[in-house]
């Protein structure tokens, strides 16, 4: 199993919205940046991530699954761009923020302290342990 973090501004469609999704989850469509979609590529069934709220709060907020490995997404009109699809496991019993997670030295070379610009990124076990720490879990 892998690890990854999903960026979504809260506003547009935040974690609350996920768990709305149910079991069917949601496809983690609108994604134009090659190396985010490529990331996707690499993900298989039963991978975990971090959902991360973005612009507002900053913070891992909830755990969640790969449950469709990477295919087109259906609102891109150019074949090229694919997603995963994604559901809700659980939420973090503390959120994370960047500020905490900038802070923390073990994870000094997490992608999102480094390029928090990306929406689709890895993380490693470590730092998913570390992560997983600080949560409270």
């Amino acid at each position: 199993m892998r690890y990854w973090l999903f960026k979504s501004e809260p506003d547009v469609f935040g974690w609350d919205d996920l768990v709305a999704r149910g079991e069917q989850g949601e496809e983690w469509d609108g994604v134009r940046n090659y190396q985010a979609r490529n990331f996707m590529r690499e993900m298989k069934l039963g991978d975990r991530g971090l959902f991360y709220h973005s612009n507002i709060g900053k913070e891992a907020v909830g755990i969640v699954e790969v449950i469709a490995e990477a295919h087109p997404d259906s609102k891109a009109a150019d074949p090229k761009w694919e997603c995963v699809d994604v559901k809700a496991l659980e939420p973090l019993p503390r959120p994370v923020s960047l500020d905490q997670a900038k802070a923390e030295p073990r994870l000094k070379d997490m992608v999102l302290v480094n390029n928090s610009r990306l929406s689709v990124q890895p993380v490693t076990k470590a730092e998913w342990d570390v992560v997983m720490e600080l949560a409270g879990l």
